[in-house]
This record gives C-alpha cells, structure tokens and sequence, in this order.
C-alpha cells in the first residue's frame, strides 16, 4: 500500500474513528490521540495487513481495542482519580462533540450506559450494524449481544 492510498484511507476514516473512540473515552483528546496511534501503527505494519477484509473494520477494531486498552491503562485511572478527588474544587465540562454532532439527549445517555451496553448500542443504532455484524465484530454470540441492547434500552 503506498503513502497516496493511505492517506486516502486516513482521510475517509479520521472522523468515524475519532467519533468511535470518544464514545469509549468521552474525552475528545484522547480520542484524536488513539486515531493517531492507530493510523501510526497502521502505517509502520501496513506491510502486515492482509487484504482479506474490510480495511474500515481492520481499523475499527485496532481503534476499538487501543481505547478498552486506554480504559485499562494507569492514566486513565490517574485521571478518574483526579476528578474524583477535586470534583468539588473545580466544575467538570462536558465535550460537546456528542451533543452537537448527534443533537440528541439520547447522545447523553448513551454516554451514561456501562461499556458493554454503550457500545452495542452505538454500533447496532448509529453504525447501522446487524446484529450478526455486532457479535462478530465483538466476538460475542448474538444472545450477547441482543441481551446488552435489551438492557442498554431499559437503563
């Protein structure tokens, strides 16, 4: 894959990326940070990539499991921390990108829901996906995943 073509893939998935991994980390910054680890990785490997599936979706799922990967990380804990710590001394602000980009309350609330139930819903709701499709990009059976969206509705 030459420099043209991958810019070309950067340049048609930058904003679903990003999107995906706020929706993961509710921070706008660690988000675009994440995008740009992965399309760094992407490019330093793309001698690795086998053409056997969709390009979107091989990104998708590295952009996915670097943000459960953040989620899990020490600075993520040190942030939750902080906030925990100093919520009183400082007035938290929300990152818009989610009211303005979906103008929804149910934006909000899907942002409120545990991350099992979060991420179905986003991908089943606002990615359009099937339910096959979830559980296969997942790797969860398909009872899972109608269980997480019969649960994320009723929150």
């Amino acid at each position: 894959m030459n420099t043209k073509k991958i810019e070309e893939v950067m340049f048609q998935n930058l904003e679903f990326l990003i999107r995906l991994a706020y929706y993961y980390v509710k921070d706008l910054q660690v988000a675009e940070d994440i995008v740009q680890e992965v399309f760094i990785k992407f490019y330093n490997n793309k001698s690795k990539y086998e053409n056997r599936g969709e390009l979107k979706a091989f990104l998708t799922k590295m952009t996915v499991n670097k943000s459960k990967d953040y989620l899990k990380s020490w600075a993520y804990r040190k942030i939750q921390l902080q906030n925990k710590l100093f919520l009183s001394a400082f007035e938290i602000i929300h990152d818009e990108l989610v009211r303005i980009d979906e103008q929804t309350i149910i934006a909000d609330a899907i942002l409120e829901l545990p991350l099992k139930q979060r991420e179905v819903l986003i991908y089943y709701y606002f990615h359009e996906m099937t339910i096959v499709a979830v559980a296969s990009l997942l790797s969860i059976p398909e009872s899972t995943v109608k269980s997480r969206l019969r649960r994320g509705k009723r929150f």
